[in-house]
């Protein structure tokens, strides 16, 4: 097929073509491959090649699943494919094989799908925006000066160039989100406990983390979720019952929904113009299709969201970050850990079981404001980040204190990371460009649970207002 062809196909796209002959797996991933040859040097989106065992995978036989010999891309964090190194994008974390798939990766492989590489993360996924000194910055596709976001920010760029019609990814603070956003892809993060991350992890990072995958079409995103989604023996958590299938699911118009949306953070700080803006737009979209829009936001003290949100996230660093040391006889120092990622280490150590046990107290507290809210309202909208994307360089990497260095963003996540807290679903979808041409992401966050309703407004949005057609053109 003409490369033309695969870059316009989404996933589901690609498999339809496979199932039919029109193409094999063999010519799918050639193609894959080519892009990423030719794209990868401007972009640096693919850390690591996995490519004569994905041949090997295209020569026999595949198993027969929803994507079946569609290329795919897996990003440095979590995931363990048997055989390949996931390092975290750390000097710390050595390049050792793992020894087994996790279950995801099991799942992806029962899909179909023909991994291939591994994509670009920040150290230990820790900020947003992917541009860690073991790997170098990642380049943004709609303009190669900015940030892909973070910390799926390798495998954002690599299906906004049209490397992939997916990739994986996963969600600690917004960790799927906000590289969406970035890059003008379809990113849902789940529910709490809706895919697990064994056998490996119990409750990663303590409940925070969730993983899945960015695209360009929400049909692969529901399919994905479908592949993904289920419960493992000996998970930590379950949540509600799924239905048969998110994609056929998600094709049915959803309900008249009472949609709360915010133009301002939860403080009252304002937003970048370009992000109330872009959900502007997306309010008047959803008015447009018939649902109820109005101003509203949880009852959410931000304030003493931000230091609860750290101890549990620094308070883990230290722990994986101890262990790391145990194993491998390494002392954690400015030699092997960057500046930041040391500085919040440092910052984790300090932080006591009383520390710890209070600030999962106060996360409760959040999870019930947020309930309290949907009792009213089946969504809420708000911009996925509170500024464009950013040039790369703004964040100091070698800053050791964690204030300072993040200073330059305070106002850019102001969202993200409060259903991380909850566990709810939140879905990035690419509905505004700004002047300069980059992609203005906007959130709905739905119930605990209740991805199905996420699914159906975004397939309605998609048809209403398609984004797929628009996609970043790299001069090479």
């Amino acid at each position: 097929m003409s490369f033309s062809e695969y870059a316009r196909t989404d996933g589901l796209g690609l498999a339809e073509l496979v199932a039919s002959k029109a193409v094999t797996p063999g010519e799918l991933l050639e193609e894959a491959i080519a892009r990423a040859e030719q794209l990868n040097p401007l972009l640096n989106a693919i850390v690591f090649k996995d490519y004569e065992r994905a041949w090997e995978m295209t020569k026999g036989t595949l198993p027969k699943g929803l994507f079946t010999g569609v290329p795919l891309l897996l990003k440095d964090i979590f995931l363990s494919v048997s055989g390949t190194p996931t390092r975290q994008g750390s000097r710390f974390f050595p390049a050792f094989p793992a020894p087994h798939d996790s279950y995801l990766m099991a799942r992806f492989r029962k899909a179909g799908l023909v991994p291939f590489g591994k994509t670009n993360v920040p150290e230990f996924g820790l900020v947003p925006t992917t541009e860690g000194k073991l790997y170098g910055p990642a380049h943004n596709p709609w303009n190669l000066a900015y940030s892909t976001g973070g910390s799926s920010g390798g495998s954002a760029a690599a299906v906004a160039a049209g490397i992939v019609p997916l990739a994986h990814a996963n969600d600690g603070g917004g960790s799927i989100r906000i590289p969406a956003s970035c890059c003008g892809l379809v990113g849902l993060k789940p529910s709490r406990g809706r895919v697990s991350g064994g056998p490996d992890a119990g409750d990663a990072m303590d409940g925070l983390s969730v993983e899945l995958v960015v695209s360009r079409s929400v049909r692969d995103t529901a399919a994905s979720l479908d592949v993904a989604a289920g419960y493992e023996p000996g998970d930590p958590y379950s949540t509600t019952p799924a239905p048969a299938s998110y994609l056929q699911a998600s094709k049915e118009k959803p309900k008249r929904l009472r949609i709360g949306f915010a133009k301002k953070k939860l403080d009252g700080g304002a937003l970048h113009p370009d992000c109330v803006a872009a959900v502007e737009h997306a309010a008047k979209l959803c008015a447009d299709l018939g649902h109820v829009v109005e101003e509203a936001s949880p009852a959410i003290d931000q304030a003493s969201l931000v230091p609860t949100f750290m101890a549990i996230w620094c308070g883990n660093l230290a722990s994986i970050v101890d262990l790391i040391a145990r194993l491998t006889g390494q002392t954690p120092s400015s030699d092997n850990l960057e500046g930041l990622t040391l500085g919040l280490y440092e910052q984790g150590k300090k932080v006591s079981a009383s520390d710890y046990l209070q600030a999962k107290m106060m996360l409760n507290i959040v999870a019930r404001a947020a309930a309290k809210f949907h009792q009213t309202y089946d969504l809420w909208l708000t911009a996925t980040l509170g500024a464009p994307p950013v040039k790369l360089g703004v964040l100091d990497m070698e800053e050791r204190n964690p204030q300072k260095a993040f200073a330059p963003l305070i106002d850019y996540v102001p969202y993200t990371a409060i259903q991380n807290v909850t566990g709810q679903p939140a879905i990035n979808l690419p509905l505004h460009w700004n002047e300069g041409g980059l992609p203005i992401g906007v959130q709905f966050v739905a119930p605990y649970g209740d991805e199905l309703t996420l699914l159906k407004l975004a397939t309605q949005l998609e048809q209403f207002a398609p984004w797929f057609a628009r996609y970043a053109t790299i001069k090479v």
